[in-house]
C-alpha cells in the first residue's frame, strides 16, 4: 500500500479557472497537476491544483499575480 503525504490543495469556484491555473503553472515551471478535490474538501467545480506544501507561496503569488480566483488553499494527508 502507497504511504500518504502531505499535499497544497489549491480549490477553485471554476473549472475553468482550474485550467487555466494548470496552464500558468506548466508555463511559470511549478510542479503539480490537477486532480479531483478529495471528499473532505468541498470545491464548486471539483478540481484542484496539487502540489507540495513548500510551494505555497509561489503558487498563491502566481495565481494573484494572475488574478486566478481561488476558493482555498488546504493541507491534505493523500
Amino acid at each position: 500500500m502507497r504511504e500518504k503525504k502531505q499535499w497544497l490543495i489549491v480549490t477553485f469556484y471554476t473549472t475553468s479557472a482550474a485550467m487555466a491555473a494548470e496552464k500558468a503553472c506548466e508555463q511559470a515551471g511549478l510542479p503539480g497537476r490537477i486532480i479531483p478535490v478529495p471528499r473532505e474538501i468541498t470545491s464548486d467545480c471539483g478540481l484542484g491544483w496539487r502540489t507540495e506544501p513548500e510551494n505555497r507561496e509561489r503558487t498563491e503569488a502566481l495565481f494573484q499575480s494572475l488574478a486566478l480566483e481561488t476558493d482555498g488553499y488546504h493541507i491534505c494527508m493523500l
